[in-house]
């Protein structure tokens, strides 16, 4: 059995800070994952050193225990250690958009090495043998994170994902109002813990989709609405789209280009208030006509003239 050097796996120096330690293994699982890498069995075998690795040194207690080890791991093991069955539940990628699971290195059924599962595998391995208390394990499960990544529309009404974890289904809802980037804490839903202890959690960042018609700023929303110059001039309806549908909105005589007009309550619901919404801020956009008539063009010159005339006599 060979020493695994997990921090040349993570491509980490041994006084790495965890940060940087989670910041390498998020690049190499995302090079490296089975998504990416259809049918390369060598990308499988990195995905899941990558994944043992980070199990270890990721987890500051297991890492105290591996950085003890050290060259003695020998030793260790010619004096009779040896890890118990370690039964490892990982989070395994559902559909949706999630991807990206930290600590799923069991999904394609290889599991941890036989290094891992003599020193870190849960029934008297290097931990106990160090009168660190029962099993070496950590006090709480292994928190998993994943990616969710919906429309503005989903994130507008709230919207769901179903999740394949532990074998089991798991739903994951959004309310009204999630904004990009925020991150949803389901509790308990990590990796179990041995010895009963407590699960770890599960950490879902949400992506919302760039829209093509709408701008987020908060829970304000901004769009443009092309009117024609006729009704810039003289008012009139126009129809603008909203999250919820089409609303008419009045266009006021002489309206600029580049005005906004607001329609309170037309935003996007503030989080955890459904019923305190936004604003929607209309940029009007004034469009001028391209081919055009010689009467039209006589008209344009006549009301041109009066403008003049009109300037004038001021």
């Amino acid at each position: 059995m060979d020493y695994k050097d997990y921090y040349k796996i993570l491509g980490v120096s041994k006084t790495a800070t965890q940060a940087e330690i989670k910041k390498a293994y998020r690049t190499l699982a995302k090079k490296y994952h089975p998504d990416k890498n259809k049918g390369d069995k060598a990308a499988e075998d990195k995905f899941k050193d990558i994944s043992e690795a980070y199990e270890v040194v990721g987890d500051e207690e297991k890492r105290k225990q591996y950085d003890q080890l050290g060259s003695n791991w020998r030793q260790y093991q010619n004096a009779g250690g040896r890890g118990g069955q370690h039964e490892y539940y990982g989070g395994q990628p559902g559909g949706g958009g999630f991807r990206g699971f930290e600590g799923d290195p069991d999904m394609f059924g290889g599991g941890f090495s036989d290094f891992f599962q003599q020193f870190f595998g849960g029934g008297g391995g290097f931990g106990q043998q160090q009168g660190r208390g029962t099993r070496g394990q950590a006090a709480k499960g292994q928190d998993y994170e994943a990616e969710m990544e919906i429309t503005l529309q989903e994130a507008y009404h709230g919207t769901s994902r179903l999740l394949n974890l532990h074998n089991q289904q798991l739903r994951i809802t959004t309310k009204p109002g999630v904004a990009d980037g925020q991150v949803l804490k389901i509790k308990g839903k990590g990796a179990p813990a041995a010895g009963g202890r407590t699960a770890g959690d599960l950490f879902i960042k949400i992506f919302v989709k760039p829209d093509p018609k709408f701008e987020r700023r908060g829970s304000d929303l901004y769009t443009t609405l092309p009117v024609d110059l006729y009704t810039a001039i003289l008012g009139g309806d126009a129809h603008v789209q909203t999250l919820t549908g089409q609303l008419k909105l009045k266009i006021p005589a002489g309206t600029q280009n580049d005005k906004t007009l607001r329609l309170r309550g037309k935003g996007m619901p503030v989080y955890g208030k459904p019923d305190q919404h936004g604003d929607l801020y209309v940029k009007i956009i004034v469009e001028l006509p391209i081919h055009i008539s010689d009467e039209e063009r006589n008209l344009l010159e006549k009301l041109r003239d009066l403008q003049k005339a009109k300037a004038t006599a001021r």
